[in-house]
């Protein structure tokens, strides 16, 4: 099972995998998930990890937690979970992607934005969130990648006001990538209800403008006659 080392981050084991294709399947079978792990200078190569102890990962770290990976029982490498490909109903792993990272080389990432806090505008006026982005992209040292970035919506007061990517709090040690012009979050006004006539209401209607119609026949006939008497 995945364990914390001293430095608090959580640990994987794998193993080396010669089977690839379609026969992966029953390595799913057997409890085992195939994986691949790659970087930068670095040959790819084909692995298993064992698919309860993923999960029990995914549940536990971030989208960004740096994990220590050991191949074949060997001195373990960080290593950050890149891409997962789910099954489309069972949503269950199918393959995963693992990163080889360099302590000392920064990586650009998508952190996801997390909303905290009350608006008055949707508590008291019915409004509704609206999310125009999930994330920002930024660039860290692998070790200070941020799991999340926080904003408050206390601010979101009334539909006109907007949270945008420079009013977010981001640490000292994180460089910002997404443009800053670029709306966070706003709320959006409740939609205005418009009430469907009825059938009597439609019909009364056309019932009107029916007898407009032939009252307005009825007064061009009668012009009509006066106008023919007089030039007789």
């Amino acid at each position: 099972m995945p364990t914390a080392t001293s430095n608090a981050r959580p640990t994987l084991a794998a193993a080396p995998r010669e089977v690839v294709g379609k026969k992966v399947a029953m390595l799913r079978r057997a409890g085992k998930l195939p994986a691949v792990v790659y970087g930068n200078g670095v040959a790819s190569s084909a692995v298993t990890i064992d698919a309860h102890d993923f999960e029990l990962l995914r549940r536990k770290a971030g989208p960004n937690a740096l994990v220590d990976l050991s191949v074949d029982g060997k001195k373990s490498d960080p290593v950050l979970i890149h891409d997962v490909q789910v099954h489309p109903v069972t949503h269950r792993p199918l393959h995963v992607d693992l990163f080889l990272v360099r302590m000392t080389e920064e990586l650009t990432v998508d952190v996801p934005l997390v909303a905290v806090g009350e608006s008055s505008a949707i508590a008291n006026d019915g409004g509704t969130l609206l999310h125009a982005i999930e994330s920002v992209r930024i660039k860290a040292l692998p070790d200070h990648l941020p799991q999340s970035i926080e904003y408050s919506i206390v601010t979101l007061v009334d539909f006109d006001t907007a949270i945008h990517v420079r009013d977010l709090t981001i640490p000292s040690d994180v460089t910002l990538l997404t443009d800053l012009d670029e709306i966070v979050a706003k709320v959006q006004a409740p939609r205005v209800e418009v009430e469907e006539p009825t059938a009597a209401e439609v019909e009364a209607a056309e019932g009107e403008a029916a007898e407009g119609e032939e009252q307005a026949e009825g007064e061009t006939a009668e012009d009509g006659s006066s106008e023919g008497g007089s030039e007789s």
